[in-house]
């Protein structure tokens, strides 16, 4: 499952903030890099609260006073905290609160691969939907705006409604 985490996780962010200078491209990447912890076997720090606050921390004490590198690094543990609302790792008190609850993470796999195929799909679909309306509403058919979000992760203007498709 990835273009649930990425797609829903940029128009969320954005709708929230509505900053066209965070960088969503690493909004974007902080809520799919949980999912790499499938070579593991199952969740693991990525999936805690702990994690996203810690990266969080890390980032803020280190671009003190550098307000332009802070928010275009931020965006990392902003998605790896939409990764956290997305897969329901909420719901998994003894991952989610680790290590608060216990050392171990217990047993299972990754949240966002124990749906169901006919779910997951769904997932994908609503993901998919996101980055269209995405698409049209940021002007991403333009080449420039689309050059600058691939170099920036910025976006070329505020939306303030949906764009009619």
């Amino acid at each position: 499952m990835i273009l649930w985490f990425a797609g829903v996780s940029f128009v969320f962010v954005w709708w929230v903030f509505r900053s066209p200078a965070l960088d969503y491209r690493l909004v974007m990447l902080g809520s799919v890099l949980p999912v790499g912890e499938v070579v593991l076997g199952g969740p693991r720090v990525l999936h805690t609260l702990l994690g996203a606050v810690a990266l969080l921390t890390v980032i803020m004490l280190a671009t003190q006073k550098r307000r332009l590198v802070r928010r275009r690094w931020i965006g990392i543990p902003i998605g790896m905290l939409m990764h956290l609302v997305l897969d329901g790792t909420w719901a998994r008190p003894r991952v989610f609160w680790w290590p608060f609850l216990g050392g171990d993470f217990g047993a299972g796999q990754l949240p966002e691969v124990g749906h169901p195929l006919g779910l997951t799909l769904l997932f994908e679909l609503a993901g998919l939907a996101c980055l269209v309306w995405a698409w049209h509403a940021f002007g991403f058919s333009d080449r420039a705006t689309r050059d600058r979000f691939l170099r920036t992760g910025h976006l070329a203007r505020l939306v303030e409604q949906p764009p009619s498709c």
